[in-house]
């Protein structure tokens, strides 16, 4: 049988120091989108990101959570998530027209929901879960993230940048066949295998692939800042958010495969 596989417990400081930053600028980027008529939202956006700013502060000085604490966070996330369903639900509905594509008001909703159950948890997947189809979901939910993030920087770029347009339209195409073979994956580990290598070979396979878009996504990041890109970026902190991203999907995947090590079994 395979050896012990661990329960996902993370340092739930630092989880909550990156996604309380990540959450502050999603709060600044909607704001940034959002109609000049519609100053109820804008000041509830501006709301949001202070309240975020002052909870990034207090995780900050601090060198432990305590529940008060995470029941503190919980509800600015809980507040923030409120919100973001509500912009998505008045977009579909076409009662509001904003400068915010929808599925990325629905892809920050889904990293806060995320977050929100790890803070309940302290694990990174469910206690008492089959951990196999937990590992791999953690996968699925990343790669649909940075696939994500590589449609949303392609619309953003001017029609003029042909090569980067290329060499992201190409990325993603990697990334598609990825996505697709987690979610293949994930659906045969419902028989519950004791031993399923190809999970370990397939985390190992997309580790220089998650590398490859974050370099990317840096290097955009520099060009931005030195005015040699041509896009409609609303900020070149955009860039910066989607890099830290990757490399927390990086830190995830390290820890991922070591769990799914668990699952290999010696030829």
């Amino acid at each position: 049988m395979p050896e012990d596989r661990g329960d996902g417990r993370i340092d739930l400081l630092q989880e909550s120091r990156f996604w309380i930053r990540i959450f502050k600028e999603h709060a600044l980027f909607i704001r940034l989108g959002l109609p000049c008529d519609r100053a109820d939202l804008i000041n509830e956006a501006q709301s949001l990101f202070d309240e975020l700013s002052a909870l990034e502060d207090v995780l900050m000085a601090r060198r432990n959570l305590d529940s008060r604490l995470i029941q503190e966070i919980a509800a600015v996330v809980s507040d923030l998530i409120e919100f973001k369903a509500r912009v998505l639900r008045m977009q579909l509905q076409c009662d509001m027209y904003a400068n915010l594509f929808p599925l990325l008001i629905d892809h920050i909703r889904r990293e806060a929901v995320r977050f929100l159950e790890v803070l309940r948890t302290g694990s990174l997947w469910q206690p008492g879960s089959y951990l196999l189809t937990e590992l791999i979901e953690t996968l699925v939910f990343w790669l649909r993230i940075m696939r994500e993030h590589i449609d949303f920087i392609r619309q953003l770029l001017d029609p003029s940048e042909r090569d980067l347009i290329r060499v992201l339209e190409g990325i993603r195409i990697r990334f598609d066949d990825a996505l697709e073979t987690a979610r293949d994956l994930q659906s045969m580990s419902d028989p519950r295998p004791d031993y399923f290598n190809r999970a370990l070979r397939f985390a190992e396979e997309i580790e220089p692939l998650v590398r490859e878009l974050r370099d990317l996504k840096a290097q955009a990041f520099e060009m931005l800042l030195q005015c040699r890109i041509l896009s409609a970026v609303p900020s070149p902190l955009l860039l910066d958010h989607v890099r830290r991203e990757a490399d927390k999907f990086l830190e995830d995947l390290r820890t991922v495969r070591q769990q799914l090590r668990g699952f290999g079994r010696q030829s």
